[in-house]
């Protein structure tokens, strides 16, 4: 059996895989974030109700809203104050009397698509998530790649390539990201940046769904509006496919519910590739709320 937890900043969530990957049990408790010892009770008491419902003792995978330091396992995570600056993974590892594997939330999404029954077939996947941010992961041959300091796929960090600048005008403000850097494509390729740069052509101020909304009415600023971001859309991931180059793109995030975004995207984005590479698939995420814990779950498969 494998067992996901995906720790969050609101509620921990486990979910029990048998080998076919399906879902045979799960649970979610809240989430004690400001007390570590507690923390990690619940983490053990957790596992040991699945242990008892299975009969087994399951592998036991973690997906966390954070980087875990790879030079001394101490976890950064802003959302969990419970887990700053501990061993997550060492402690639990002690504690349940198994090893204990972590990663980081956008990973972990990234490798529940990729073992997805169908997504199987492509061996290069880049999970990217649209939301609050703009994230993802990189998932070879069934494996996520973290890299030297579990951030591989952080492509909302990436800069504003030149083509951007063209397609928007070169006197577009570069907005300072939650980094601390002014023009990574998370400013304006998440949900906040959707509704910024709306705001920025047309002076109104509207909530992403509420364009979405008028888009599909019709209106005539919406529909311009979306034109222009599925361009930049095109353009950023010109940079990121030129250099991973995957067979598959899942995309997940509030805008991915948004189809128009991505419908024929991989015919906007072959003019910035190499003339002689090929786009991806895209397809938006099939799993939802559970791929935090189906992926946590999934870094003991092989």
């Amino acid at each position: 059996m494998f067992y996901g937890f995906d720790m969050g900043g609101s509620k921990i969530a486990l979910g029990v895989y048998d080998a076919q990957r399906q879902l045979v049990w799960s649970k979610r408790v809240p989430t004690p974030r400001d007390d570590y010892a507690q923390l990690l009770e619940s983490f053990t008491r957790l596992t040991a109700e699945a242990d008892a419902i299975t009969s087994q003792r399951g592998s036991v995978g973690v997906g966390v809203p954070g980087l875990p330091n790879p030079d001394d396992g101490t976890l950064f995570t802003a959302n969990v104050p419970a887990a700053q600056g501990q061993r997550l993974g060492r402690d639990l590892s002690e504690r349940l009397g198994r090893e204990v594997r972590i990663d980081n939330d956008a990973n972990c999404f990234a490798l529940s698509e990729a073992w997805d029954d169908e997504f199987r077939a492509y061996p290069v996947v880049l999970g990217l998530i649209l939301g609050t941010g703009v994230g993802g992961g990189l998932v070879v041959d069934g494996k996520p790649v973290s890299g030297r300091s579990f951030i591989t796929g952080e492509a909302g960090h990436m800069r504003l390539p030149v083509d951007a600048l063209a397609l928007l005008g070169q006197d577009i403000p570069l907005r300072q990201c939650g980094c601390g850097k002014r023009g990574c494509i998370e400013t304006l390729l998440s949900g906040q940046g959707f509704s910024w740069l709306f705001h920025h052509f047309y002076q109104q101020t509207l909530s992403a769904p509420v364009i979405i909304e008028r888009y599909y009415q019709g209106d005539p600023q919406a529909q311009a509006h979306t034109g222009r971001f599925r361009a930049l859309l095109a353009v950023c991931l010109g940079n990121l496919l030129t250099l991973l180059d995957p067979h598959l793109v899942v995309l997940g995030g509030g805008l991915s519910n948004f189809a128009v975004l991505y419908d024929g995207l991989a015919e906007q984005v072959q003019p910035h590739l190499l003339p002689r590479a090929k786009p991806p698939r895209f397809a938006q995420a099939r799993h939802g709320d559970a791929g935090g814990m189906r992926g946590a779950a999934f870094l003991h498969l092989r």
